[in-house]
């Protein structure tokens, strides 16, 4: 299906799409024992073995010499996982290094949907605020308001937690139960509220009509449900406007970017032929 509008808006992306294998990190003993002060950094890129053993010995000193004499304790996985990430950061700006949690979220973010509660939340004063529950979830089933404060999850205080770990722990399977405790204005104890986790759709796509016949549709990144979420949306305008749509703004602002099939789809759409993107 091509879409096509007498006006067409669109607003560049304003970072790199993913595309392309990933690549995995296996840790080896390589049992070297050169001593340090024959550690030389030498820039070469067709260096021999030796140079490039030489290399790693070196940076296993600066590695001792940190976790022995910096200030404050150090943690070696982070060091190491820094190290790393600082390799492939300065190859170009769009390669970097995700560790398993890392790479576990980019997937949520993709496929665009996880187990959870589907509340939006935000942290204040050491609790969680919900900001809004979503339309036909766990959450809004339930009856959780926005204003409502989290307190507890599965009897353990959100005190100290980061958000993103009290959202970690409101995630999970689809089907398994939790209990959250809040407070709620307007009601001196503690409110308990227990749900099961669904499979909740992240919303890449929203839209609406702009003067009763210019559609409107905002892509926020493009994951797995952006291009048939592009398109019902279209359809859904066509027919709120009787049929027919005079133009259609494509608004792609703090747009992320995401997966690059997606995106090549997306254009596909608006474009009759010719070569939408290319690798070398």
């Amino acid at each position: 299906m091509k879409i096509r509008s007498g006006l067409l808006l669109g607003v560049a992306f304003t970072a790199g799409l993913m595309a392309g294998p990933g690549a995995s990190l296996v840790e080896r003993g390589t049992g070297l024992a050169w001593p340090v002060a024959h550690a030389r950094a030498q820039d070469s890129s067709s260096g021999s073995r030796a140079d490039t053993y030489r290399l790693l010995t070196l940076f296993g000193d600066v590695f001792e010499r940190i976790r022995a004499e910096y200030v404050e304790p150090v943690n070696d996985r982070e060091l190491i996982e820094n190290a790393i990430n600082g390799m492939l950061t300065g190859l170009d700006p769009h390669s970097s290094y995700m560790n398993a949690k890392a790479f576990r979220d980019m997937q949520v973010q993709t496929r665009g949907e996880f187990g959870g509660l589907g509340l939006e939340v935000t942290a204040e004063n050491g609790l969680i605020k919900v900001v809004s529950p979503i339309d036909d979830t766990p959450a809004a089933k339930a009856g959780m308001k926005a204003g409502d404060l989290i307190t507890m999850l599965d009897g353990q205080t959100v005190q100290g937690l980061t958000l993103t770990e009290a959202v970690d722990k409101m995630r999970g399977p689809p089907g398994s139960p939790i209990k959250l405790t809040i407070k709620r204005e307007g009601i001196d104890t503690p409110v308990e509220v227990s749900m099961n986790r669904e499979v909740i759709h992240i919303q890449v796509v929203k839209s609406h009509l702009e003067a009763g016949d210019i559609g409107y549709v905002r892509l926020t990144s493009f994951n797995e449900q952006t291009d048939p979420g592009l398109r019902k949306a279209v359809t859904d305008l066509k027919a709120k406007a009787g049929g027919t749509l005079k133009g259609l703004i494509l608004d792609l602002r703090n747009n992320p970017g995401g997966l690059l099939d997606q995106a090549v789809a997306v254009s596909d759409d608006f474009l009759d032929q010719g070569e939408i993107v290319s690798t070398r």
